[in-house]
């Protein structure tokens, strides 16, 4: 009997040890060799001959990495701050009970069903001046209509905005709208007894108290910016030149197109501490809030 409990009490032990190791050898194991590799002369294949943080600098000196960085921050802040508003207006519209719910629902969360290099075929379909919406705009008489944003550098980064708000909206929705569906009917009440604009509930009563679902939004949402690889590819491939470059594409590109394997793992890790840097204001709020 003794034994057979051993055993039991052995098999969730064992599980749990079990996991943690796969963790700590294939996920910290390996932001180890990538910064172990960020420290060497490696090109096609791993070298170890250390030669420091000269890759570092060299990327500091680099302009693409330079506009590439750039890139990701205002793609960034347009992108979570559009997705916000928008998803936070949809999530309104359906939670006062709109006809057609379910409908309206699945319209808003499909893209999110879509692939991303779908997604960005589509998006640059559409927007290709010789095929998409300003060729139908004139072929309908406005032949003065310009609508070319994807061959310009200064403006082509925002469509990548318009097209990563179309399909991540719909994620904000759901989630803010299961926090709406949560407040307290009582709450509603009290705002109508005091007959507060509806506008105004939500901006000065009810969204303030929703702030851990906005910051779950944002965690996810900054996710999105920071992997941006498949959206840019399948849109612009970082065009025209380096004008839509981002961190993700600089880094698979110096290792698969020019066999850098040294300074794709320094962007590598530069990007998991840009990553770090952007939650960090998330992270000590949370800590903050709970002391």
């Amino acid at each position: 009997m003794t034994r057979w409990l051993q055993r039991q009490m052995f098999r969730p032990t064992f599980t749990v040890v079990a996991f943690f190791a796969v963790i700590a050898i294939f996920f910290y194991g390996s932001i180890g060799w990538t910064f172990l590799m960020s420290l060497t002369k490696s090109s096609l294949m791993p070298r170890y001959d250390f030669i420091g943080f000269e890759k570092y600098a060299d990327l500091m000196d680099n302009k693409r990495w330079i506009v590439s960085c750039i890139n990701m921050v205002v793609f960034g802040a347009l992108f979570i701050v559009g997705s916000l508003i928008l998803g936070s207006i949809l999530a309104i519209f359906i939670d006062r009970g709109i006809r057609f719910e379910g409908v309206f629902r699945t319209i808003f969360l499909y893209p999110l069903a879509i692939s991303l290099i779908v997604t960005g075929l589509g998006w640059r379909w559409l927007l290709d001046p010789s095929l998409g919406i300003q060729a139908m705009v004139r072929d309908m008489g406005w032949e003065n209509f310009a609508f070319d944003w994807i061959t310009e550098p200064d403006r082509a980064i925002y469509t990548l905005v318009i097209a990563s708000v179309w399909r991540s909206a719909g994620l904000v929705m759901i989630i803010v709208l299961a926090g709406l569906r949560s407040v307290d009917g009582d709450l509603w009440k009290a705002i109508r007894m005091e007959k507060i604009p509806q506008w105004r509930a939500y901006v000065q009563v009810i969204f303030p108290g929703m702030r851990p679902v906005f910051a779950s939004c944002i965690v996810l949402l900054m996710s999105e910016v920071i992997r941006g690889y498949d959206l840019i590819v399948a849109m612009t491939n970082g065009g025209p030149g380096i004008s839509t470059e981002m961190p993700a594409k600089f880094a698979v590109d110096f290792f698969f197109s020019r066999m850098n394997l040294s300074l794709a793992s320094a962007a590598s890790i530069l990007m998991l501490l840009l990553s770090l840097l952007m939650l960090a204001p998330y992270l000590y709020s949370e800590f903050r809030r709970r002391d």
